[in-house]
This record gives structure tokens, sequence and C-alpha cells, in this order.
């Protein structure tokens, strides 16, 4: 009697633990779906990830509710019902093999994002080196041309001397700007070659940069899409061996039932 007892009470135990992990990782699915952006391909990296990172938690209710069934069973407590519709299990068993169909599914779909994300952040990487490449050129330009107009050159002496130019007040960080400039045209006068130098050297920060950018991105969405694309696939596989196996005992324990009558 006193293991009859234990046995419910360990199987309604079980049961509600059960429909609480399921109930409130589903809500949490949910909530991770909030704002709903499906056509957004960063959203989906986003939701397909932390879903993956928390699909382990319906797995654990599922096989705790098939526990709580077999340790009922093995005590026959509750025994009457055998339409499997009636029974909470089915319906877990069921929401199993949903799980695992759309765990497989987020595979292909989470690698072709990552492929698309790398791809837009690479053109990202190139239109930055871009701009960082036509500064150089736009600053180079215009110290040859201090260079070659002396006129201009005294016009610049006098705006860093006043702290002005065209009549506006120049900003501490504009006032720092023509002083660079004028420091580098000096430089430049003493040593013609200095400017190429300079040049080629900038240059090959922006490169080293670039690809320095382009391979931490790479780097990043290979670990991403290993790590999610492996974890959907166990977990794919896990729900997918409940969902059969657990239909499996469902018509099994429906046939005992049938031939006890």
């Amino acid at each position: 009697m006193n293991n009859s007892v234990l046995s419910s009470f360990t199987a309604l135990a079980l049961k509600v633990v059960a429909v609480v992990l399921l109930v409130s990782s589903l809500l949490d699915y949910i909530m991770l779906a909030i704002p709903f952006k499906p056509l957004d391909s960063a959203w989906q990296i986003s939701f397909t990830s932390q879903l993956v990172d928390r699909g382990i938690v319906p797995m654990v209710g599922i096989a705790l509710l098939a526990i709580a069934y077999w340790i009922g069973e093995m005590s026959d407590i509750g025994g009457g019902a055998r339409n499997p519709f009636t029974q909470l299990r089915f319906w877990a068993f069921t929401l199993a093999s949903l799980l695992g169909l759309l765990f497989l599914l987020l595979i292909p779909l989470h690698v072709s994002n990552l492929i698309q994300a790398n791809a837009q952040q690479s053109k990202q990487i190139d239109e930055q080196a871009s701009v960082a490449e036509n500064q150089i050129e736009q600053r180079t330009e215009q110290i040859n041309a201090l260079l070659q107009d002396e006129q201009r050159l005294q016009e610049l002496d006098e705006a860093i001397e006043r702290g002005e130019a065209q009549g506006q007040q120049l900003s501490p960080e504009q006032l720092q700007q023509l002083q660079e400039i004028r420091n580098q045209v000096n430089v430049i006068k003493s040593d013609p070659a200095r400017l190429e130098e300079e040049i080629n050297r900038i240059k090959t920060q922006v490169g080293s940069r670039r690809t320095e950018l382009e391979q931490q991105a790479r780097t990043n969405a290979v670990k991403n899409g290993v790590r999610i694309g492996i974890s959907s696939l166990l977990l794919s596989l896990g729900y997918i061996a409940i969902g059969w196996m657990g239909f499996k005992t469902l018509g099994a324990s429906a046939g005992g039932g049938r031939r006890r009558k």
C-alpha cells in the first residue's frame, strides 16, 4: 500500500514538473519571437540561436512526463483510460516529433542566414576601408595643393594663428586637424619622399585591418554555424527518437489494454 501511494505521488510530481517545464519553455519561445520579424535574417539568426540554446528544456519535460506514465503503468495507477488522445503524453510525443522536425529544418536555414550575414558584413568592411582610403587620398591632394600654392599655405597659417577660417570660429578638433596638416607639410618639405612612405604605411594599415575584420567575421560565422548546427542536429535526433519510441509505447500499451479487456 505504501509503495502504491509513493508511486502515485512520484508519478504526479513528475507530471507537474513536466507540465511546468513544457509550458514555461513554450512561453519562453513565444517571448523570444517578439518583436516578430521573420523576414529579417539578423532576427532569424538571433532567434534560432536562442531557440537551440533552450532546446533541451522541453526535452527534459517530455522525458519526465514519459517516466511519470511509466511509473503509473508499472504500479497500475490510473490505468483506466486507454484512448491515447485522452493522455497528456500523446500530445507531448506529438510536440517532440514537431520539435524534432523544427530543429532539423533550422540547420540549413541558420547556415544560409550566416552566409548571407557574413557577406553583408564583408561588404560593410570593404565600404569602411574604401572610405578610409578616400580620406587618405583627399588628405594627400590637400597637402600637395598646399605645397604648390604658397598663398593657401599662408592662409592656413593665419587660420591656425587666429583660430578661425572664413570668419567662422574653429572648433578644437578642426584646429587640431589644420595643425596636423601644417606639420605634415613641414615634414614633406624637408623630405619629399616622406609623403609617399606615409601614404603607403596608412594604406597598409587599412588593408591589414580590413583583412583582420573579415577573418574575424568568417571565424565567428563558422563557430556559430558549427555550434548551432551540431546542437540543432542532436536536438532533432533526440526529439524524433523520443516521439517515435513514445508512439510505439502508446501503441503497445493500447494493445495490452484491449487484450486485458
